[in-house]
């Protein structure tokens, strides 16, 4: 393995990793939040969708093929945490109000906005990737590396919130729907809050 690509690769687990620019990670604890570890496959489907919008987007960005806003963008990734984890509270609330458990794969939409908001997502990724990038000639190797370690990253933290929720249910005996509810308050505060920092003159 060359030393260029473990360069790239840790660059791209640390960036999606990186707990001072959190909302890359606020976005996957909001899209996962109503999900148990039982529920993994489906939860492939959820994270697959997110990693193809998101990968689309971080290639044609930083090979320069498409060129965007860097602050719209900066502004747009606290939107698509707020509309996620507002879905997914409002879904929850109509579940109970019809009498039905709460299951995550029943909303399509959910699916949805996982593919468009990693297309948003993407753009960010690629606005850092090309600050790191500097005079590389070959940005192929670099590229490829990076969104490896992306997803390498990105499936650490599923793994962190899928734990963190089973020891929540089981240990500490909060039901689902009231973990699922806590995580998407506190990510909807989050995101209202990065949106307001990130507004023109914020």
């Amino acid at each position: 393995m060359s030393s260029e690509f473990v360069t790239y690769f840790r660059l791209g687990v640390g960036h999606i990793a990186d707990l001072k620019g959190y909302d890359h990670i606020l976005f996957i604890v909001a899209l996962v939040a109503g999900y148990a570890p039982r529920d993994w496959r489906r939860l492939l489907w959820l994270v697959t969708a997110f990693t193809v919008g998101h990968s689309v987007t971080l290639g044609l960005a930083t090979l320069q093929l498409v060129r965007v806003h860097a602050p719209t963008i900066e502004l747009l990734i606290p939107v698509t945490i707020v509309v996620t984890a507002g879905y997914s509270m409002l879904a929850r609330r109509r579940s109970e109000a019809t009498g039905e458990a709460y299951a995550p794969e029943r909303h399509a939409l959910l699916y949805v906005l996982a593919g468009c908001f990693g297309l948003i997502h993407g753009l960010g990724f690629s606005n850092f990737l090309r600050a790191m990038l500097g005079g590389e000639e070959s940005i192929l190797l670099p590229l490829f590396a990076f969104n490896v370690g992306l997803e390498i990253g990105q499936l650490a933290i599923v793994a962190v919130v899928l734990l963190a929720g089973a020891a929540a249910c089981e240990l500490a005996g909060l039901t689902r729907r009231r973990w699922a509810t806590a995580l998407s308050l506190v990510s909807v505060l989050a995101g209202l809050q990065m949106i307001v920092e990130r507004l023109p003159g914020g």
